[in-house]
């Protein structure tokens, strides 16, 4: 029986998310918080592994108490446990500090029931590093497989997997260890709409709350704002488009307003010439 955890991570819907021309920073407050699109194709994935080979399905994140949201929603699609560490001692974390803390939150969980298989999302939408999970791979020193986009077969008890990752022309064939860590592609599955029992189950259901107190041989100088070495110095949103410019009249018209239009932009070619 597998035990698989997902990690996953309330994002805001970036999809409508304004930015604050003061601050240069998102501002959170105008779009719907939402389960990170990738995570929940994570989620999916441990859920029909799990309904292939038998096992539990487990969650995990890292946020402040609405994040509970997410996991709600996890539950819906078909995960059996989430965990949650929430403290203000994670916060202002970055991707080293995230993996730090949520290893330390699979390590807590691997106590209660020993991990086969993590599977994390490619990416979050609000940060697009990528860099959590093989960060998580790295501390707890398992193999991480990151771009999958299908997995072939489980063999438990000899203890390896086999995956497809993604390549630009196609795709390799990988055989790994368990436990390992997986990072999966948006076209590894389709997740379905939930079905009522589950959607019951998520409006009850309480997931396990751990604060920073809860988690052991932790170091606190390696969490939220201390641990994160990363500095972002500015943000902001790229310009609009101006958008094209419509040639008008026949053939030899429409090539004399075009090198007009190249003769005016002389510092292109400049900016080519320099590139090379």
């Amino acid at each position: 029986m597998l035990h698989i955890v997902a990690c996953i991570k309330q994002v805001p819907d970036t999809k409508v998310i304004k930015m604050n021309p003061k601050t240069n920073t998102m501002d959170r407050a105008s779009a719907p918080a939402i389960l990170n699109p990738y995570d929940a194709h994570a989620v999916e994935e441990a859920v029909r592994l799990k309904n292939k080979y038998g096992g539990t399905v487990s969650v995990v994140t890292m946020g402040p108490p609405p994040a509970v949201k997410a996991i709600r929603k996890c539950i819906e699609i078909g995960a059996d446990e989430g965990y949650m560490i929430s403290d203000r001692a994670f916060a202002g974390a970055d991707t080293l500090a995230t993996s730090y803390a949520l290893t330390k939150a699979i390590n807590k969980i691997s106590e209660i029931k020993p991990v086969d298989l993590i599977i994390c999302g490619k990416m979050t939408i609000d940060g697009d590093t990528g860099q959590v999970g093989p960060g998580i791979a790295r501390r707890l020193d398992i193999p991480p497989l990151t771009s999958v986009n299908k997995v072939v077969e489980i063999n438990k008890e000899d203890g390896n997997m086999v995956v497809h990752r993604k390549l630009e022309d196609g795709y390799e064939v990988v055989q790994t260890t368990l436990p390992c860590l997986l990072s999966v592609e948006k076209e590894i599955n389709e997740v379905p709409y939930s079905s009522f029992p589950n959607m019951l189950k998520a409006a009850r259901y309480q997931p396990v709350i751990w604060s920073v107190n809860d988690l052991e041989d932790i170091d606190r100088k390696q969490l939220g704002l201390k641990g994160s070495p990363t500095i972002v110095a500015k943000v902001w949103a790229p310009p609009k488009p101006e958008g094209g410019k419509l040639l008008e009249g026949n053939a030899d018209e429409q090539v004399q307003q075009l090198l007009s239009v190249v003769l005016e932009r002389k510092e292109l070619f400049a900016e080519m010439r320099g590139s090379k």
